[in-house]
């Protein structure tokens, strides 16, 4: 293996510490004795749960689109398919704000197609069902992209001996090629859960901001620290980074090997 210059070590060790340092801030500051105070927060539970049932609804979802989704992307080549791929990846570059504008107007009261889901009583927006809508439009594209890499990467001789032993496309694609891809559609649901978790700009715009109804941890995070308690701020940031730190590390590897 060839090793670097001298000089790349320096600028290395810069970068890592532009990562490093933000979060060493959050230990420094953390309040420590009062953790399980600030944990047991009757508020701060609520947000916490409606985190969980948000983010895990929304990865519900995009596992039920995406994997359809993925597999007609790595499967079947049709006029349009980068266009569709720009689609499905605009999400992970698009500023959730934004994401959150384009919902609004897509699917709120007077928006394209919500003024006529409007006509039959269904309101997505500043409601639960918008925050999981907003959440799977922010993280599904994480799961579709993995899923999609390990679909491409499936030796499709299996599946060409299945169909000449008269296995129908369902049939192969549930016991052969979806026990193939498994670990890839864990590992993608996993990381969509954990980027739906910590999801703040499209839900705040779309879903609001509202004490248990859609104020997810996030949120909860944004008001605390607004209000100048930045005990329980720092505390429950501490709680999204774990997670998001220990998602990292054990995906890692899976994660790479999609892009």
């Amino acid at each position: 293996m060839t090793r670097p210059p001298r000089a790349v070590y320096p600028l290395a060790a810069l970068a890592v510490a532009l990562f490093a340092v933000p979060l060493l801030g959050l230990l420094w500051r953390a309040p420590w004795s009062a953790v399980w105070d600030q944990l047991a927060d009757p508020d701060a539970r609520t947000a916490l749960r409606l985190s969980l049932v948000t983010s895990l609804s929304a990865t519900v979802l995009a596992v039920v689109l995406g994997i359809p989704l993925a597999w007609v992307q790595a499967r079947v080549d049709y006029p349009g398919r980068s266009v569709v791929r720009a689609l499905t990846t605009l999400p992970m570059v698009l500023p959730p704000v934004v994401g959150g504008i384009a919902l609004l107007l897509a699917l709120g009261r007077r928006g394209l197609i919500g003024q006529h889901l409007d006509k039959v009583g269904v309101n997505l927006p500043f409601h639960l069902p918008g925050a999981v809508l907003a959440e799977a439009f922010v993280a599904m594209p994480f799961f579709v992209l993995t899923v999609e890499a390990a679909l491409r990467s499936v030796d499709t001789r299996l599946e060409d001996a299945a169909r000449t032993l008269g296995a129908s496309p369902w049939r192969v694609f549930w016991r052969v090629t979806l026990p193939l891809v498994r670990p890839s559609v864990i590992a993608g649901a996993v990381l969509c859960w954990a980027r739906a978790l910590g999801e703040f700009g499209a839900t705040i715009t779309f879903a609001g901001n509202l004490a248990g109804h859609t104020q997810t941890l996030p949120l909860f995070v944004y008001v605390k620290l607004e209000s100048g308690d930045t005990g329980s701020a720092i505390v429950l940031s501490l709680v999204l980074l774990l997670v998001s730190l220990a998602v990292l590390v054990a995906l890692r590897d899976r994660w790479m090997k999609a892009l």
